[in-house]
């Protein structure tokens, strides 16, 4: 059943659409799904102003597809590390905002049997 009060949401018939004409053309390159463990995904929305996440795509140099994913603030800006961080900062202050990659990809490592996927 589809929650019309959360955003986003839709019901199992269009995401059984959406992902069996993806599937059906699927670029070879291109994992099926992947998946990511709950205590990562929460890990970096944890962050201070983080609302919401955002998924990029990636390519690695050996040509595989991957997700990026970074948490964004309510402006929707991207929440991120800092990209040098000097060495006698070591303050004890929070963590730096995570982003995250290395999922479970699919081929090869696939779900149990569901609707949207063959």
């Amino acid at each position: 059943m589809q929650n019309n009060s959360i955003q986003h949401s839709i019901s199992l018939t269009e995401a059984i659409q959406l992902t069996s004409h993806f599937q059906a053309d699927r670029p070879a390159d291109m994992p099926i799904c992947e998946t990511f463990e709950k205590t990562s995904v929460l890990a970096m929305l944890a962050v201070e102003g983080a609302e919401k996440f955002r998924i990029y795509y990636g390519k690695k140099e050996n040509g595989e597809i991957c997700a990026v994913l970074v948490a964004a603030d309510a402006a929707g800006y991207d929440i991120l590390p800092p990209t040098y961080k000097n060495e006698q900062d070591n303050s004890g202050e929070e963590e730096d905002p995570l982003l995250l990659e290395n999922s479970y990809k699919c081929p090869p490592t696939c779900p149990p049997e569901s609707p949207l996927r063959p």
